[in-house]
Order: C-alpha cells, then sequence, then structure tokens
C-alpha cells in the first residue's frame, strides 16, 4: 500500500512542483509508485472593492503531498524535482497518519468556504447591501473575523441601533 509524504517546496512553485512531478511520472513510467501528487488548498470567497471574488487558498504553503511507495529510486526521483528542498523527516520521511490526511482530505473536499476575507475596521462607515435593512448607512461597532460578522451600529428612529451582519452584507462607504 502506497503511503502519503509531505514535501517541502519552495513557496508559491506549489503547482508548479505538482506539474513537473505528474510529467515526469509519466514520462519515466513511474506511475505503478507514485499515484497522486496534492496541494492542499481551499475555496475562499474573498470581499475586495465591494465585489465577491473566489480565490484557492493554501492551507500549507510551501509543501504538497505526494502518495507513492518510498525506496531509493522515488525517493530520489522526487527530490531531483525542480523546486522540491526535500521531504519532511529528511533523509528517512515518516509517511503522513492516516488521520491527518482524513483531516486535510475534508478540507480540500468541503467546497468554497464562506470565510470571507474583508478590511473592516471598528469605526469604518459602511452601507448595507442585503436584508432588511439595505441602503442603511452605519458605522462598524465590532468585527468577528472567525464568523465573518460584524455588529453595525445603524439611526433607527433617530436611535443608534446594533444589528448583526456578515461581511456580505455590507460595503464601505466611498470616502
Amino acid at each position: 500500500m502506497k503511503n502519503w509524504y509531505v514535501v517541502h517546496t519552495y513557496s508559491g512553485y506549489e503547482e508548479k512542483v505538482k506539474t513537473s512531478l505528474e510529467e515526469k511520472v509519466e514520462k519515466k513510467g513511474f506511475a505503478e509508485k507514485i499515484s497522486k501528487v496534492l496541494v492542499p488548498t481551499e475555496r475562499v470567497i474573498e470581499l475586495r472593492g465591494g465585489k465577491k471574488r473566489q480565490t484557492d487558498k493554501k492551507f500549507y504553503p510551501g509543501y504538497i503531498l505526494v502518495q507513492m511507495d518510498l525506496d531509493d529510486e522515488t525517493w530520489h526521483f522526487v527530490r531531483s524535482t525542480p523546486k522540491v528542498t526535500g521531504f519532511v523527516g529528511g533523509a528517512n520521511p515518516i509517511p503522513l497518519p492516516q488521520e491527518e490526511l482524513d483531516i486535510i482530505i475534508q478540507q480540500i473536499e468541503k467546497g468554497p468556504t464562506s470565510q470571507v476575507r474583508a478590511q473592516f475596521n471598528k469605526g469604518d462607515s459602511v452601507r448595507i447591501i442585503d436584508g432588511p435593512f439595505t441602503n442603511f448607512i452605519g458605522f462598524v461597532d465590532e468585527v468577528d473575523l472567525d464568523h465573518g460578522k460584524l455588529r453595525v451600529m445603524v439611526s433607527i428612529f433617530g436611535r443608534q441601533t446594533p444589528v448583526e451582519l456578515n461581511f456580505l452584507q455590507v460595503e464601505k462607504e466611498k470616502a
């Protein structure tokens, strides 16, 4: 049975290493020894300039996972790939435990997360663009990055009222 190993690469070159390794496996006929190469990523929805964009975010920048039968030949084969700096574990790589692999695979497969990266700070003036308070303008009182929520103070009937919204329901007011 093939095990999964963690391979260290130059940061930012994970996809290039994956492609290069897959091409080398194809050319040299190593498919029976090296079966899969994974770059652990998740799809993230970002909010930039008031627009939603989906991007892939790496869990472990500078690392890829390789499913393979490890012997001297495959170790040198992977190690000699351009932009690979080595295996985690050095000359004696340790296979990734199944529990850790299951967690990583689950993260990869769970699809786009509503983890929204937005540039909101306490005191920012925002316009509500979704929900019952659409077009109200308020200011950010609290930012909850873990849950992607904001508490916005909105003037309703002349009184400041806190409204809890997610990042996708507001946009920064243009100055």
